[in-house]
């Protein structure tokens, strides 16, 4: 482990949600519960046959702001950060998406203002799109991490190709936070309105931080994985 990092295996885990609430998040994808303790970070992870160092590379690099560049760490356990992204998956299409729509839904009536109709409609647009892309990465981009585990390189896909597919899928939360504040509903009950925008922030900021895990951390892990492959193969 990298003695500059700002967390390590011997720190106490409820030093770290204590220093950076939003790693709750991470230690919930990684499986980890609470109830630790005052256990360290190593043996909360032993316990729960989390890879340790793995998931400290995604602390550190959440923590400080994703200035740490992973790319050339060969110690990242490749199945524990699928296992992260897959359940990132879940939190934002099963959890999160629903739970901002039905505050919208509670918050303005669709029924009798324009306006209201068409923050639903564009929400349930970008949740369409959010949906495809993790789609993809669930059946493309997974399904050929697994082959390469299985020392498989197959011929028609390579990960460059999601690097080039992967934009940002936050962007578009954008325009519906604008949409919201520029032409709120007169009708609309302002304090589940103003909690659904809030809810809104916090997915962009929870999106944004899932896609450079995958641009910073995972790509870089697959780039090397699939050259050793392809290397091996000839």
């Amino acid at each position: 482990m990298d003695n500059s990092q700002k967390y390590k295996p011997t720190d106490k885990m409820i030093d770290l949600i204590s220093d950076n609430y939003s790693l709750l998040q991470v230690m919930s994808r990684f499986g980890l519960s609470l109830g630790f303790g005052d256990k360290t970070v190593r043996e909360v992870c032993e316990l729960n046959g989390v890879n340790c160092h793995t998931f400290l590379t995604v602390v550190n690099f959440v923590a400080e702001g994703f200035s740490r560049l992973s790319g050339s760490d060969e110690d990242i356990s490749i199945p524990a950060l699928i296992d992260y992204l897959k359940q990132a998956h879940l939190y934002f299409l099963d959890f999160c998406l629903p739970a901002i729509r039905r505050k919208l839904i509670e918050a303005i009536d669709c029924s009798q203002d324009d306006v209201a109709f068409l923050i639903l409609k564009f929400f349930d647009e970008y949740m369409k799109e959010v949906r495809k892309h993790m789609d993809y990465e669930e059946r493309t981009v997974f399904k050929y991490v697994d082959a390469l585990l299985q020392g498989n390189a197959p011929k028609n896909y390579q990960i460059s190709t999601f690097s080039k597919h992967h934009d940002q899928v936050s962007e578009k939360l954008t325009e519906l936070k604008k949409l919201i504040i520029k032409y709120c509903p007169a009708k609309a009950n302002v304090n589940l309105l103003n909690a659904a925008l809030f809810d809104i922030y916090a997915c962009e900021e929870g999106l944004d931080s899932h896609c450079k895990v995958e641009d910073c951390i995972f790509v870089p892990a697959i780039l090397k994985l699939e050259r050793r492959v392809r290397e091996h193969e000839k």
